[in-house]
């Protein structure tokens, strides 16, 4: 070939270099190319190769999760009524078996495949770079996957695995498969495998599902199984339905009470509300392991994401207002500080102290000058505990109405509170209440001996005590349902809170009728020295007619104390007719499952596929970053070629199922060509360029789903429970298949089925090492306090040290690996 190339070039060309070494590739055109050249054009479309396989693999998982969602009905005995039922939808797939199976399956599938597309090309002998890439895989996914999850979560967060018993049997086969890969190939029949040991490894495939599927229905439990706890697990509510009989994704009092949190006089629009509503869902949703691998793909392609992102007008706001519980004024608060009430449970195996302040609010005189901070210590008390305050500017300005803090404290052994005097600055001048924040952390190493409570800020009101204050209604327009019961409006009073005030009050019709709409009050309210609010309670009647909205007004007058009244001295309370608000409210729900079914993986058609693949962010520009447009960039190609694959809606999502694994294979052919290929180039044996560049290649969407699981996730199972699950498979279904094809094959013709063990025991040994170690510190984190007693997270120099270790670990067995291969290493197997 060499030859007649020249001749037909006129140009004399180097020896054609490793042009044997794949089925499908090289091109002739490459012959007359520098070594060098070939080889970056080699890894550059090894990467894009990559890309491509991530992005199909994300179909591919897709399709799993439509598969794996299906439902069916079941009948449930109503807990609240005798003889009645009721029609709920579950499940069909048992989660640990979908993630052992089409999950591991959809995750693993590019080794798999190219483990079998190796031996089939290579006439049903053993190659190097299928195996190597299972064994480099594994040990990326262990070492590097958890080392990347420990240290992803904000100290002193954890995660910690759930289903423990499920995990403990996938570690164990998970490490089994490569021990048992090593007995087969060295010990038993060295360099041989035999039929039936290729039927066993194969077969262990349905064990692990079976015995993972048995021991998370407790089968294998010792303890007693609390059965109050099982059957809460079982009660089971029927999901709300819209108009058109679909479920809904939330319940409708869940949408109202969201509406109340954010507040009558936010000026929003129905959809921005829809939207905020619908990222507070998107936040605490259960997901899959299968979204997490999907977003994992989306990540690097600038893909449409599974999880709702907001305009940054919108994120400003849902951030204030996920975090207003923490930072709310308790307008009922008294002169001095109150001790809460709250408490936080406690972990009987954690050994740590727990610190928080005794209330959230406190509200001061500005004549007095100072105010005391409590901050208390529960659980052990025989070490001392640091602590550190940190004020932050409301309406209050450090400087000019307070003095600023900023440092830490100790809590001595034995002591259980500590008390901290923050400064008032009182300048004899009036200005309107002002407020502001003490923030209460861990200086840096202290995670170890202590922990924080729910109560980490604390709001301070600093009282104008030169007036006795100005009484006003909150609100000048309330709205309620004629069902409500009560309409409870509140009374603030501002700018002084001096003395004991009152004011009288009283209703006055509008078009609401008294003692037929509401009922009629009249009333004198009292607020004591330094209270600050009230609430006045007028009940509604509820005619059961369907009426307009109708209102009246509620008026104060006549203050005495020396108080006087505000600028809203009358409130308009607008009885919503139910039929009207509830079609408000269906409106708002329609928009909320509008944005929800968004998120759903699920395509509907081929017209949709094509929106998403030619548009960045999956066409959604408004929250589209910098990163989007690169990776959409990169991945436009394979976007729009896949974008031909069957949606996920036909045929219950298993013609995309077996369509996008056709295209995983023949991508995955083409890898193990160029893998094969450039390692040939750069003079890398197959079985080094299978545990580095292929096998970090093709786990590089996992590591991103795991990062993802495990700060959104609340447990660890996600997150690094599959990483275990994944290895047996790779093993069991990625070797067990193709060594059982092969070993049936050479059966046939009477001849034994050579695997030369070679690199592949000692990388499989090295592994084995570096596994057993690796679990032993994922054991010892979840039952070590100084670990934070969770596999992931915790306190930040333990957690640290940890993922060093799982890093080191992972450098040292490519390292050891390759120093044998090259024969700095002498190693008989």
């Amino acid at each position: 070939m060499t030859d007649e190339i020249a001749n037909f070039t006129g140009v004399s060309c180097q020896k054609f270099k490793c042009s044997a070494r794949g089925l499908l590739l090289p091109f002739g055109i490459e012959a007359c190319m520098p070594i060098k050249l070939r080889a970056v054009l080699y890894f550059i479309f090894l990467l894009y190769l990559f890309l491509g396989i991530a992005i199909i693999a994300d179909i591919f998982m897709s399709s799993i999760e439509t598969i794996t969602s299906k439902r069916r009905k079941i009948r449930y005995p109503d807990p609240g009524e005798k003889d009645k039922y009721l029609t709920v939808e579950v499940r069909t797939w048992n989660d640990t078996v979908a993630n052992l199976t089409l999950m591991a399956l959809g995750s693993s599938s590019p080794e798999i495949l190219l483990s079998i597309i190796e031996i089939v090309g290579n006439r049903f002998e053993a190659g190097e770079l299928g195996p190597g890439t299972i064994v480099g895989s594994a040990a990326y996914n262990l070492l590097m996957i958890s080392a990347l999850c420990i240290s992803a979560i904000k100290a002193p967060e954890t995660r910690k695995v759930k289903l423990y018993s499920v995990f403990m049997i996938t570690s164990f086969f998970g490490f089994f498969a490569y021990i048992w890969m090593f007995i087969v190939l060295s010990v038993i029949s060295k360099d041989v495998v035999d039929l039936w040991e290729a039927v066993i490894t194969f077969l262990m495939f349905p064990l692990v599902v079976i015995l993972a599927f048995l021991a998370e229905k407790n089968f294998f439990a010792s303890k007693k199984i609390d059965m109050d706890e099982e059957e809460q697990t079982l009660i089971l509510t029927p999901p709300e339905r819209d108009e058109n009989g679909s479920p809904r994704n939330f319940r409708k009092d869940e949408l109202l009470q969201f509406l109340r949190d954010l507040g009558q006089t936010t000026n929003l629009s129905l959809e921005d509300k829809a939207q905020l509503f619908a990222a507070k869902l998107s936040e605490s949703m259960h997901r899959s392991r299968m979204q997490y691998r999907i977003q994992g793909a989306r990540m690097l392609t600038g893909g449409k994401s599974l999880f709702l992102n907001l305009p940054d007008k919108l994120q400003e706001i849902y951030s204030e207002v996920h975090n207003r519980d923490s930072l709310v004024v308790d307008q009922r608060a008294s002169l001095v500080s109150r001790t809460g009430d709250e408490d936080d449970t406690i972990d009987p195996d954690d050994h740590r102290a727990l610190i928080e302040f005794s209330t959230t609010t406190y509200a001061i005189l500005e004549r007095e000058q100072k105010v005391n901070l409590k901050v208390k210590r529960r659980g052990p008390i025989d070490v001392d505990v640091r602590f550190r305050l940190d004020t932050i500017d409301g309406t209050a300005t450090a400087g000019e109405d307070y003095v600023k803090l900023s440092e830490e404290f100790k809590m001595e052994r034995g002591q259980q509170e500590k008390r901290i005097t923050i400064h008032v600055i009182d300048d004899n001048q009036w200005e309107p209440d002002e407020t502001f924040f003490v923030k209460l952390s861990l200086p840096e190493g202290e995670e170890v001996r202590a922990k924080l409570g729910s109560k980490t800020i604390a709001l301070v009101t600093i009282i104008n005590d030169d007036e006795p204050g100005v009484i006003e209604f909150e609100e000048p327009i309330t709205l309620v349902k004629e069902s409500v019961g009560k309409a409870e409006i509140k009374l603030v009073r501002v700018n002084g809170a001096d003395g004991r005030v009152s004011v009288h009050y009283r209703t006055k019709d509008i078009d609401a009728v008294a003692t037929r709409d509401y009922e009629p009050s009249q009333s004198e309210i009292i607020f004591e020295h330094g209270e600050i609010s009230k609430i006045i309670a007028i009940p509604i009647i509820n005619d059961l007619e369907a009426e307009k909205d109708e209102s009246f007004a509620v008026e104060i007058y006549d203050p005495t104390g020396g108080a006087t009244i505000g600028k809203h001295t009358k409130t308009v309370v607008t009885i919503i007719n139910d039929d009207d608000y509830k079609t408000m409210a269906n409106k708002m729900a329609s928009l909320v499952q509008v944005d929800m079914d968004k998120l759903s993986v699920t395509k509907t058609s081929w017209g949709q596929q094509f929106q998403d693949a030619m548009n960045v962010n999956g066409g959604d520009l408004e929250t589209a970053k910098f990163g989007h447009y690169i990776g959409h960039a990169l991945a436009f190609f394979w976007k729009v070629l896949f974008a031909f694959v069957p949606p996920t809606a036909m045929a219950g999502g298993w013609l995309t199922f077996f369509v996008s694994l056709f295209f995983i294979a023949l991508l995955t052919a083409v890898v193990g060509d160029v893998a094969a290929i450039f390692g040939c180039l750069v003079g890398l044996k197959d079985s080094i360029t299978a545990i580095s560049f292929v096998a970090l290649g093709t786990s590089l969407p996992d590591t991103f789903a795991s990062m993802i699981a495990a700060k959104n996730s609340k447990s660890a199972d996600d997150a690094i429970g599959n990483v275990t699950g994944s290895n047996s498979v790779n093993v069991f279904l990625g070797l067990g298949l193709p060594w059982l094809v092969a070993a049936i094959y050479w059966e046939s013709k009477n001849l034994p089925f050579t695997v030369k063990a070679g690199d592949l025991s000692f990388s499989v040994l090295v592994f084995s090492v570096c596994c057993i170690l690796g679990m032993t510190i994922l054991i010892l984190r979840r039952f070590l306090s100084v670990f934070g007693k969770a596999e992931l997270g915790g306190p930040t120099i333990p957690k640290y040290i940890c993922s060093i270790i799982f890093v080191f670990l992972w450098i040292g067995y490519l390292t050891l690996s390759s120093l044998q291969a090259y024969g700095y290493i002498a190693w008989q197997s």
